[in-house]
């Protein structure tokens, strides 16, 4: 453990999936965390770890040396809340850091409110999920470079390090901060601009997986009865689709060697193996805000997304959001066709 670890205490509030996780990776690294969150078994499990439970956001602040450094680990919704409640508690040369999914126009607004105190804040955009205490987490990181360097061996301690994936062969010599696993990326909104486009990817890497795996689960439409009248179209050459691929297998197959391999098709092939069929999940698929940031930023900037863009709107669909639109498009076909809906399916 470093000496310059050993010094660093930082105030944490939000231990929820992601947030209790990261303050064991600190603790462990020989970072001092005083924690709260409004669940009371969630201070005392972080208290297990090492950490200093505080009952109250004051309560965290008072036990903080100066200059203090705070941590939050908030859904975006609440973020502005818990702020308006810290700010006042705090002092010149203190900083802030956002480490949720909080949209980098939003960090913006913050850093110049928080300006007006003479407190730093800085914008962390946090990768790693539920794994990341074993793994490491990624992290994209905006603020003033003074505030950044104050906090990097907290960066350090979270971040996976440079053995997490070989060197590039144009590397050597020391490794950067970006081989360990962690980067400053500019002034405010920094962090979160480069975490909101990470997201946007991943939306469409998922989409492609899932497309994908879609079409081999119903390359067997050739063995299935199909109705024959006006309003189904034919299958011309059911022989081309006779296979019944073990799904899960392929995924594992995948894993190995191939050019499409990754650490997001390790978690699938997890889930795969539970249970190929999915029955657990209904296929709504959520979207948190950073593939619409996304998409937004392209159309302002004049860059085209499509395969981004599309794998937002995919979610959409699985929300259900579309089903006016097909109503609509189902009362047109009626109306010039006299097309009747089919229920198939329907539950």
């Amino acid at each position: 453990m470093s000496a310059d670890k050993a010094r660093l205490q930082l105030g944490f509030i939000g231990l929820g999936r992601m947030g209790l996780n990261m303050v064991r990776r600190m603790q462990e690294a020989g970072i001092d965390c005083v924690v709260f969150d409004t669940h009371v078994e969630a201070r005392r499990e972080a208290t297990s770890h090492g950490a200093t439970a505080a009952e109250s956001i004051q309560d965290l602040v008072a036990k903080l040396d100066a200059p203090r450094n705070v941590w939050l680990m908030l859904p975006t919704a609440v973020v502005d809340v818990v702020l308006d409640q810290l700010v006042p508690l705090l002092h010149a040369g203190d900083t802030v850091i956002d480490g949720g999914n909080s949209h980098y126009v939003e960090d913006l607004r913050r850093a110049e409110a928080l300006n007006r105190h003479q407190v730093m804040y800085v914008d962390v955009g946090v990768s790693g999920g539920v794994w990341g205490r074993e793994r490491g987490y990624c992290q994209m990181i905006g603020g003033p470079e003074l505030a950044y360097k104050r906090l990097e061996p907290a960066f350090a301690a979270l971040a996976p390090g440079v053995d997490a994936a070989p060197r590039s062969e144009s590397r050597s010599g020391e490794p950067s901060p970006a081989e360990k696993g962690y980067l400053y990326c500019g002034l405010n909104g920094a962090g979160h601009f480069v975490k909101m486009v990470h997201n946007g990817i991943e939306y469409g890497l998922m989409a492609a997986y899932a497309e994908g795996l879609n079409v081999l689960k119903n390359a067997n439409a050739g063995k299935q009865t199909r109705t024959a009248d006006a309003e189904t179209a034919p299958l011309e050459r059911p022989e081309l689709y006779q296979y019944d691929f073990p799904i899960g297998d392929v995924v594992e197959l995948w894993r190995r060697g191939s050019v499409i391999g990754s650490w997001l098709l390790d978690l699938t092939a997890v889930e795969m193996a539970r249970d190929a069929s999915l029955k657990g999940y209904t296929g709504r698929v959520s979207d948190s805000g950073e593939g619409r940031w996304t998409a937004q930023a392209a159309i302002d900037e004049g860059v085209p997304v499509p395969v981004l863009t599309a794998a937002l709107f995919g979610r959409f669909t699985s929300q259900g959001n579309d089903l006016y639109a097909n109503q609509v498009m189902s009362a047109m076909r009626h109306a010039f066709g006299g097309h009747q809906e089919k229920t198939e399916g329907k539950g």
